[in-house]
């Protein structure tokens, strides 16, 4: 794949240009760290050559000054919010990004559950945490937030919540989803810590949309199609405008709570040091492209796998038209189809000449292998074997997992477990492939492949079990299917 982002220059910027923000206040700054901090597959797709822990990697280089707060929604906990991406609770999420982050060196001081009423679920995860000794405070709902700035600012507003201690200069919020309650987090220890006589700041770090790009990049257009169920939108920055008379772009929801956070500084500091939600940020990827042809063309097919999430979601009965019908305008914007995308293309023309269920991936050099569901083998199973098959330098027609094996896997499926399909998924036929090994050798090279595609691109002509999608996503493939289901069910 070809590169349109620096990395290494990214970690050397990023990491000064929060050091220079700390300086501007006094003894500390509050980061609010939108999107993920190590597995950012997102960015990595629409700016080939970041690296997903690039984030993380940054931090890593202020360890010594750095402290993370995790922030919960106690509704989130109470309804077993999950990630869309790891198919996680975000509890469980926020156990995650801990043990994670301390394995790397950060230190963790606490964490803090939001709009907090006493909810069972949360109480039980605080218990959990505790037990393992990490702190845990409690934000409280706020009547009239954000608008009522005088309730806001007040003992009955930020007063009611505990105050979190914090020992270092750079305080960094972060949250397993959106929605978390990061901000007002900030604001509430800004409002605090005035009140202990510290000196703090407030700054965001978002990496989208890129506020130094045009409004209507294909970056900042696949920004919008990711959160298109969250009804995002990029707009020109006007305050940044007003203020600089520079053209920059910020999300709806920083635009629209600006003129009330710049009201709670006042309160609480007597003057606003932004005069704009731009301001406010310290995102430095837009200076980091440098090949903005390549981030185009990457943003243009992240694009139409968004569209393609959203309308098998919509299959499913899990999404809504509004999502999908969004998808469709930024996708006329961005100037692409789905017809741009090779390997949909390449599985729909063989799915429409078969008449059967089929598959196909691109390959890195740009090839395009091709299968589809037999009497042993689900096409995504065929798939896997054919295209490491081809990476392996096996002929096409040699039988790596020979039928007389995969009969008795057959049989176990239907007749001991219950199973309707006799086919095999994409994990029995890896398993499979595993035996077969043992004894031959194009069986065994053909396994070692398997990391040569991750970032490969892969379209079904149905939609996948679970099973075949949690196979991909491990395997670090790029999946979309049309949103055909396969077998209708009302349970």
């Amino acid at each position: 794949m070809k590169k349109g982002f620096d990395n290494e220059k990214y970690l050397k910027i990023q990491s000064e240009h929060i050091r220079e923000r700390i300086s501007h206040f006094g003894d500390k700054l509050y980061l609010e760290f939108g999107g993920k901090l190590f597995d950012d597959l997102h960015a990595s797709r629409v700016l080939p050559g970041f690296e997903p822990d690039s984030k993380m990697r940054m931090l890593m280089q202020m360890s010594d000054i750095a402290e993370i707060v995790m922030v919960i929604n106690a509704s989130d906990i109470e309804k077993n919010k999950k990630r869309g991406d790891l198919g996680i609770t975000y509890d469980v999420d926020v156990r995650r990004l801990i043990d994670e982050f301390e394995k790397r060196g950060l230190y963790v001081g606490s964490i803090v559950i939001t709009q907090y009423t006493g909810q069972e679920a949360a109480r039980l995860f605080q218990e959990r945490m505790e037990k393992h000794g990490v702190r845990v405070y409690h934000h409280y709902v706020i009547d009239g937030y954000p608008s009522n700035i005088n309730k806001i600012v007040s003992e009955d507003g930020f007063g009611k919540n505990d105050y979190i201690e914090t020992t270092r200069p750079l305080i960094v919020i972060t949250a397993p989803g959106p929605g978390s309650g990061k901000m007002a987090t900030c604001l509430s220890q800004l409002y605090h810590d005035n009140l202990h006589g510290i000196k703090a700041g407030y700054a965001k770090f978002e990496t989208f949309p890129i506020w130094n790009l045009p409004l209507k990049h294909p970056v900042n257009l696949a920004y919008e199609a990711a959160t298109a169920d969250l009804n995002d939108v990029n707009m020109i920055d006007p305050f940044h405008l007003e203020a600089y008379g520079e053209t920059t772009v910020n999300y709806n929801r920083d635009i629209e709570i600006f003129p009330v956070l710049s009201a709670i500084f006042e309160r609480i500091y007597g003057e606003c040091v932004y005069k704009s939600p731009t301001d406010m940020g310290v995102n430095m990827a837009g200076k980091c492209i440098i090949d903005d042809d390549v981030c185009r063309e990457a943003s243009r097919m992240e694009i139409i796998r968004r569209y393609y999430s959203a309308v098998n979601r919509l299959a499913a009965e899990q999404g809504n038209e509004n999502e999908v019908f969004k998808i469709e305008l930024l996708m006329k914007q961005a100037k692409t189809t789905t017809d741009d995308r090779k390997v949909t293309v390449a599985c729909k023309q063989r799915a429409e000449k078969l008449g059967v269920p089929t598959a196909a991936i691109e390959l890195h050099d740009g090839s395009i292998i091709t299968s589809k569901t037999s009497d042993l083998l689900g096409a995504s199973a065929a798939l896997l074997i054919n295209a490491l098959k081809y990476l392996a330098d096996v002929d096409h027609d040699l039988k790596l997992i020979k039928p007389e094996a995969i009969v008795p896997i057959q049989d176990l499926k239907v007749r001991f477990l219950g199973g309707k399909n006799p086919r095999l998924h994409t994990d029995e036929v890896l398993i499979a492939l595993t035996f077969a090994g043992l004894t031959d050798e194009n069986a065994r090279r053909a396994l070692e492949q398997l990391p040569k595609l991750r970032g490969c691109q892969v379209h079904t002509s149905v939609m996948l079990s679970d099973v075949d999608i949690r196979i991909f996503k491990k395997l670090g493939v790029d999946l979309t299917s049309e949103p055909v289901l396969t077998v209708k069910k009302f349970y």
